[in-house]
């Protein structure tokens, strides 16, 4: 893992019982046969190759509202997409050897349940983070700060897929989230004094003063 990996706890070589994962994935050094060549090629996690599943969960639980299970195989199926669809029975089959702190393998339904809900949380999460940043309940500095410390771990876990980003890359995306940011401010300025429309039933509502 990078420093703030070491520093957060769950960088898997300091862990003395941490073999355990890597071994129930068939092991690292030799391919296991049967398994598919782009399933062995695949190189996401290596960064965190033989950590445990409760530390890399309590790691996300503890700044997401993802699990570790639910970040891992939304990842898998985005990877794993053709174009009839995602190779859920491949992911669930070879989930121990696609993620070194994933030890059982998952039925399709199991990998589909859990691509489902992680994207019912990320859908939850941004509705209630636009909400936040709409109602005024944060000032602007207040809200960079969030959205600082949103984009740090989104980074983090970007790198822990082994996504590997330049500084002038960090600092071009810090630039873009941050002018989307003020659009949205404006946007929400824009609403709470014109009227708007419901999303759910259409009714109109004007400004709280009329």
């Amino acid at each position: 893992m990078t420093e703030q990996g070491d520093a957060d706890g769950i960088d898997a070589t300091a862990d003395d019982d941490a073999t355990d994962a890597a071994a129930t994935a068939g092991g690292a050094d030799e391919p296991t046969p049967g398994v598919p060549d782009d399933v062995r090629k695949y190189d996401r996690f290596k960064k965190v190759d033989g950590a445990q599943y409760e530390r890399v969960n309590d790691f996300l639980r503890e700044r997401t509202y993802v699990t570790a299970r639910e970040w891992a195989i939304a990842r898998l199926c985005a990877d794993f997409r053709t174009e009839t669809g995602v190779e859920m029975t491949k992911i669930g089959e070879n989930l121990p050897e696609l993620v070194p702190f994933m030890t059982d393998t998952y039925t399709p339904q199991a990998v589909n349940q859990a691509r489902s809900a992680f994207e019912d949380k990320v859908t939850k999460a941004g509705a209630t983070f636009l909400y936040g940043a709409m109602s005024d309940f944060f000032t602007a500095d207040e809200l960079d700060d969030l959205m600082y410390e949103s984009t740090e771990v989104a980074k983090f876990l970007l790198e822990v897929e082994g996504v590997e980003l330049s500084v002038e890359e960090e600092l071009d995306a810090e630039d873009r989230i941050s002018e989307v940011m003020r659009d949205v401010r404006e946007a929400s300025d824009e609403l709470r004094h014109s009227e708007a429309t419901c999303p759910n039933c259409g009714h109109e509502m004007s400004e709280a003063g009329d």
